[in-house]
C-alpha cells in the first residue's frame, strides 16, 4: 500500500512538472517613460528568469501555477506584480531617491515607499547576466591612477599630441558599478573611453585616406566664457564579406577566480555570439589556461560552429592562473597558422588575475610587443568583478595593437561581437596619432578632456617606432578640448611670464582665421611607414543648441565623466544638466544605448545626491 501511495505521489508531481508554460512579455520603464535596461525578472520566491534588454523589453516563460513576477534594479524600488490573464505587461519602476506616492502597473495601483540606497552596501538587483544578482566589488580591484590633464598655455606649449583610443571598457565597467548601487572609483572613469563607447554619425572617408576628420566649436556648457572644440575621426567601414580571412585564437581564463556566473558562464555565451559571425574562410582555435595551459580546440573552420560551441561548453573553472604560459601557447598557435594577408589575432578573455607564470608587466609587455611586430595582434575582453585587474588588462591590449572591452552582460557581448564585429576584429589603420597646433591669436590655453594615458611627446608624432592606437572598420574616435579664448580671464589657469627669447607669435598670426591645425598620422595595416595629412580649423563658434547631435551627446557624456571623477574642472556641471542635454541628442538610438546612458546618470544622481544638492 505504501509503495502504491509513493508511486501515485510521484505521478502527481511529474504531472505538475510538465504543466505547459505561458509566455509573458512587456516593457519596463521609469516614471518619465524612459526604458530601463538590465532589470531583473524573477518568480516570486523562485528563480531568476531574465533581464530587460536595452529597449526595456522582456519575454519570459512561466509555469501555469506561477503566482507573481518580481522586477528589480539597483536604484529603483523592487516591484512584485501578480500574474493574471494578461500576457503583455507595462511595468513602471520608481527611483528610490524620488518621492512618489504611487505607480500604476498594468491597471493596478500599488503604493511605493520612499527609500534611499545605502552607499557601499550590496543590492539585490543584478547588473545583467542571466538575471543573477552580482556582488559589490571588493577592494582587490586595481586601476591605474589618473592625473587629469591641466591647462596648457599656448604661449608656452602651442602643440599637443596624443594617441587615439577606441577602447570602451571604462564605460561598461562604470555601468556595472552604477547598476550595483555604487559610484565607481575615480580612476575607473576614463572619460575618453566613456565618450568613445557610443557611435557617432561622422561622414565616411571619401579620399585616399581611410580616415576622415570633422570638427565643431561651441561654448562650454559648464564653464562660462570658455569654449569646447569637438574633433571626430571616422574610420572607413568595410563590409564583412570584403574583410580578410581571420586566424583567431581564443585564450580563455578558466582559473578558480573565473567561476562566478558573470565570468566564465557569461564568457561562453559571449564567445558563442562571435562564433556565429565567423565565415568558412576563418579559422579559430581555443586555448584554456589555469594551473597550466592547454589546447582545447585545434584550428577549426568557422563553418564548424557546433564543434566550436561544444568545445566552449566543456570549459570549467578551477585552479590558479598561468596567464603568461597561456599567452605563449596562444601565440604559438597563431604563428603556426599565420595568414600573410589575413587578420591574425589572439583574443584573451580574463578577469586579469595573472598570478602564475609570466606575471610581471614588463615581461608580458616585451612578449606582446614582439608578437605585434610579427603581425599577431592581441585583443582583451575583461569579465567579472571583485578581483578585476583593469590596469593589467588595459596594458596588454595597448601593447598588442588590439582593443579592450569590458563585458558586463550579454547585451555588451552582442555589441562587441555582433553589431561591431568588423571594428572589433579588423584593423584598417594602425598607430594612429593626432597632433594639434593652436593659434595664440584665438587660444590662450587649452585642456584635453581625458586621454591621460594616451599622451605622447610632440617628437613621438614623427617617430614611426612609437606605438599608438589602432582603428578598426567603422570605428569612430572623439576628442574634446576645452579652450580659454585669447584675452579671457579665468581662475582655471595660472600666471606665466611670456618667453623672453621667442618671437611674438600673436603678431605673426593675428590676421589668421584659423583656430588650430589638426594633423593625423597613421600606418596601413601591412606597412611600417606612416602617412600624414592635416586640416585647418577655423575659429567659428556655433551656438550649442545648433550644434550636431554628435557634439551635444558627446559633451553630455564628457560632463558626466567630470562629475563621476569629481573633477576640479567640472565647473557648474550637474547631473540634471547632463540628462537634459543627452535627451536632446538621442537621434535614432535604435539599440537604446543613449537612453540607457540617461538611466545611468539618474542612478548616479540617486547615489550622489549630496553632491547635486550642494550645487543648487
Amino acid at each position: 500500500m505504501k509503495a502504491r501511495v509513493t508511486i501515485l505521489l510521484a505521478m502527481i508531481l511529474s504531472a505538475f512538472a510538465f504543466l505547459p508554460e505561458r509566455q509573458i512579455r512587456g516593457t519596463v520603464s521609469d516614471a518619465a517613460n524612459m526604458p530601463l535596461a538590465g532589470v531583473s525578472i524573477s518568480l516570486h520566491g523562485g528563480a531568476s528568469l531574465s533581464v530587460t534588454d536595452r529597449s526595456g523589453k522582456f519575454s519570459v516563460g512561466v509555469a501555469t501555477l506561477a503566482r507573481a513576477l518580481v522586477f528589480a534594479k539597483a536604484g529603483y524600488e523592487k516591484l512584485t506584480v501578480p500574474i493574471t490573464s494578461d500576457s503583455v505587461l507595462k511595468i513602471i519602476l520608481v527611483q528610490k531617491a524620488q518621492t512618489l506616492n504611487e505607480v500604476v502597473v498594468n491597471g493596478a495601483t500599488m503604493a511605493m515607499k520612499r527609500q534611499r540606497i545605502a552607499l557601499g552596501q550590496a543590492t539585490s538587483a543584478p547588473s545583467g547576466f542571466a538575471g543573477i544578482p552580482m556582488q559589490v566589488p571588493a577592494e582587490t580591484e586595481s586601476y591605474k591612477p589618473i592625473n587629469e590633464n591641466g591647462y596648457q598655455q599656448v604661449g608656452q606649449q602651442p602643440v599637443t599630441t596624443f594617441s587615439v583610443d577606441v577602447d570602451r571598457a571604462a564605460y561598461s565597467n562604470v555601468r556595472r558599478f552604477l547598476n550595483n548601487g555604487q559610484l565607481p572609483p575615480a580612476d575607473a572613469v576614463r572619460i575618453e573611453e566613456m565618450v568613445n563607447y557610443f557611435d557617432y554619425n561622422y561622414p565616411q572617408p571619401t579620399g585616399e585616406h581611410p580616415l576622415a576628420i570633422t570638427s565643431e566649436i561651441t561654448d562650454s556648457p559648464w564653464n562660462a566664457g570658455l569654449k569646447l572644440v569637438h574633433i571626430g575621426l571616422q574610420a572607413k567601414t568595410i563590409s564583412t564579406e570584403n574583410l580578410p580571412a581571420s586566424n583567431l585564437v581564443f585564450l580563455i581564463d578558466v582559473s578558480g577566480s573565473m567561476s562566478a556566473p558573470n565570468k566564465l558562464p557569461l564568457l561562453k555565451q559571449a564567445f558563442k555570439l562571435l562564433v556565429d559571425q565567423l565565415r568558412p574562410e576563418d579559422n579559430i582555435a581555443l586555448v584554456a589556461y589555469a594551473g597550466a595551459a592547454g589546447i582545447v580546440l585545434p584550428p577549426t573552420r568557422g563553418s564548424e560552429k557546433k564543434v566550436i560551441k561544444d568545445a566552449l561548453d566543456k570549459l570549467e573553472a578551477g585552479g590558479s592562473t598561468a596567464g603568461g604560459e597561456g599567452i605563449q601557447l596562444a601565440y604559438e598557435l597563431a604563428k603556426k597558422h599565420f595568414l600573410p594577408k589575413g587578420n591574425n589575432r589572439v583574443i584573451l578573455a580574463t578577469d586579469g588575475d595573472f598570478n602564475v607564470g609570466i606575471s610581471s608587466e614588463s615581461e608580458l609587455q616585451r612578449l606582446i610587443e614582439e608578437k605585434r611586430r610579427a603581425g599577431i595582434f592581441l585583443s582583451v575582453m575583461g569579465f567579472g568583478m571583485g578581483n578585476y585587474k583593469d590596469s593589467h588588462i588595459e596594458m596588454l591590449a595597448d601593447k598588442g595593437n588590439g582593443n579592450y572591452a569590458y563585458i558586463d552582460n550579454i547585451q555588451e557581448a552582442r555589441k562587441e561581437f555582433v553589431q561591431e564585429f568588423g571594428g572589433t576584429l579588423f584593423t584598417i589603420a594602425k598607430d594612429v596619432k593626432i597632433q594639434i597646433e593652436f593659434n595664440p591669436a584665438h587660444v590662450q590655453a587649452y585642456r584635453l578632456i581625458g586621454y591621460e594615458n594616451r599622451a605622447l611627446r610632440n617628437d613621438e608624432f614623427h617617430d614611426d617606432k612609437k606605438d599608438a592606437g589602432d582603428m578598426g572598420s567603422g570605428h569612430t574616435v572623439t576628442a574634446i578640448y576645452e579652450i580659454v579664448p585669447a584675452g579671457s580671464t579665468t581662475s582655471l589657469i595660472g600666471k606665466v611670464d611670456p618667453l623672453k627669447y621667442q618671437s611674438n607669435p600673436v603678431a605673426a598670426t593675428g590676421s589668421s582665421q584659423e583656430m588650430m591645425t589638426v594633423k593625423i598620422r597613421y600606418k596601413k595595416p601591412d606597412s611600417d611607414k606612416s602617412v600624414l595629412f592635416d586640416i585647418p580649423v577655423k575659429a567659428t563658434t556655433t551656438d550649442f543648441d545648433k550644434c550636431s547631435e554628435n557634439l551635444r551627446f558627446a559633451t553630455a557624456v564628457a560632463e558626466f565623466g567630470l562629475l563621476l571623477r569629481n573633477s576640479e574642472y567640472r565647473g557648474s556641471a550637474t547631473y540634471n544638466d547632463v540628462i537634459r542635454r543627452a535627451k536632446g541628442a538621442f537621434g535614432k538610438d535604435e539599440e537604446g544605448y543613449r537612453s540607457e546612458f540617461v538611466q545611468l546618470v539618474k542612478a548616479a544622481l540617486s547615489l550622489d545626491s549630496s553632491h547635486e544638492l550642494s550645487r543648487k
